[in-house]
């Protein structure tokens, strides 16, 4: 991992029905185009992901996604879905003058990736990802079932499950979303942080026991992260089933690195081994003493391995695109973006 740095530039940006996104760029403007994309939904940015790649060969572009970290209104879900999203990934690209670049980033920001470059694959020099999450049906059952990822986690999945009254239990997400969309304030605050204590047990268990809960410590943003999140996974993520590997052909000629923890018990490294079975571009790298957590030190040190090996792979290929002079949203891109299963 690199040193701490800080953005040579901070955008907003204005993407239409009252959204505005926090953009920056760290690195070298001169450098490789890559844009990291938080997981979640709804997690947002973190000064960790700005130390992910060579500052001195990478520009790196971070975004949070509509409502979420640092992007207004916070906790926002209404014109929130996978669509506005791949949109806005495009709206990013052509304000900031990038013709291609690297696409990055772990779970859920696998999953946008992912659908990002089968509707863009001009747009694509490589992929790299890490947790890779499909979004099918079974995927997220896996983690909000009492037949999935619970039967390793009964305490945790007690308490998470607990938060309900039992008819309420009968569709778990549901029930979440409903809480966690409720005008009560307090209801709302309660179920938040249910649904970060049931990520915190799933996603941290490689860590020491006696480690600090990774919660949210902002209230506020804990809410925002657990409503988005909610919204995303009780709507499917807003995409038809099986969409990533249905579409995986559009993938051909895309170079990408799979990072996957072999402890990770959010989404299983089968969803991975799916993924490269008809991604043939694609290399799976198995990490045996990983988890899903990015922080995990053989995933960081997995990731900027990776990370400089994709550089050499897709680099002498890049338009380095310019640096942003006008950042000027472009409203017709979202009209491009299709989550059709064709």
């Amino acid at each position: 991992m690199f040193p701490p740095c800080e953005p040579y530039a901070v955008h907003a940006l204005a993407v239409g029905e009252g959204h505005v996104l926090h953009v920056e760029e760290c690195g070298t403007p001169d450098g490789l185009p890559v844009i990291f994309l938080h997981g979640g939904p709804g997690s947002g940015c973190n000064p960790l992901q700005r130390r992910l790649f060579d500052p001195a060969r990478w520009r790196i572009v971070l975004v949070d996604q509509r409502g979420a970290g640092r992007s207004l209104p916070a906790g926002c879900i209404e014109h929130n879905s996978t669509a506005d999203l791949l949109g806005d990934l495009e709206r990013i690209r052509f304000a900031l003058g990038i013709d291609r670049w690297v696409v990055a980033g772990g779970s859920w920001g696998a999953t946008l990736g992912l659908l990002y470059a089968e509707a863009f694959p001009d747009s694509t020099l490589g992929l790299l990802l890490r947790g890779t999450f499909l979004a099918r049906p079974r995927d997220i059952a896996w983690y909000y079932r009492a037949d999935g990822v619970a039967l390793r986690f009964p305490s945790a999945w007690r308490a998470f499950v607990g938060h309900l009254d039992e008819t309420e239990r009968r569709d778990l997400l549901t029930s979440y979303y409903r809480r966690l969309t409720s005008s009560d304030p307090e209801v709302v605050a309660r179920a938040a942080t249910a649904w970060a204590g049931w990520d915190n047990a799933v996603a941290t268990w490689t860590l020491p026991p006696d480690r600090e809960p990774q919660l949210p410590p902002d209230p506020l943003r804990r809410i925002a992260q657990a409503r988005i999140a909610a919204h995303y996974l009780h709507h499917a993520c807003f995409i038809v089933p099986n969409r990533v590997l249905a579409n995986a052909h559009r993938l051909d000629g895309i170079p990408g690195i799979l990072l996957h923890g072999e402890l990770d018990r959010v989404c299983p490294i089968v969803q991975a081994e799916a993924l490269g079975a008809v991604w043939p571009d694609a290399e799976l790298v198995r990490l045996p003493k990983a988890g899903h957590l990015l922080a995990e030190p053989p995933m960081l040190a997995a990731w900027v391995e990776a990370a400089a090996r994709l550089y050499e792979a897709v680099a002498p290929a890049a338009d380095r695109g310019r640096p942003a002079s006008l950042f000027t949203c472009f409203a017709d891109v979202g009209e491009q973006v299709s989550i059709d299963a064709g």
